[in-house]
């Protein structure tokens, strides 16, 4: 799984490709790492050529989306957070409706984000 950090130029790649990329020119950024991701099995080549998200990248950007959204509920409650993450932080007891609209997070969601924030230490070493 260590081999499977990605950069943040490949999560922009990745974001790029959902958002849509042209055939015939997907980009300087996705151009650079579709080898690796396509490796990692994230981007596939269509049939057609173009240039897909798997499964598996669709997971890993939503992932990243849900860090992202915690980290920002941990600096403000107020934050703005998507209604699909909002959804799944809820259901899994990571995030709580405050008064007043916003969320906090809950005991469960601290300890979470200072688990990934630790793993995340710990693999820049």
């Amino acid at each position: 799984m260590k081999n499977e950090q990605l950069t943040t130029d490949e999560y922009d790649a990745l974001e790029l490709v959902r958002r849509g990329v042209n055939r015939d020119s997907p980009g300087a950024c996705v151009g650079r790492n579709a080898k690796r991701l396509s490796g990692l099995k994230m981007l596939e080549y269509t049939r057609d050529g173009r240039i897909a998200l798997t499964e598996k990248g669709q997971t890993v950007l939503f992932l990243r989306r849900c860090v992202q959204a915690l980290t920002a509920l941990a600096a403000d409650p107020a934050a703005t957070i998507d209604n699909d993450v909002a959804r799944f932080l809820s259901a899994k007891s990571h995030i709580a409706p405050v008064e007043g609209g916003g969320h906090a997070l809950t005991e469960r969601g601290r300890e979470s984000l200072a688990d990934i924030n630790q793993q995340q230490e710990q693999q820049r070493r």
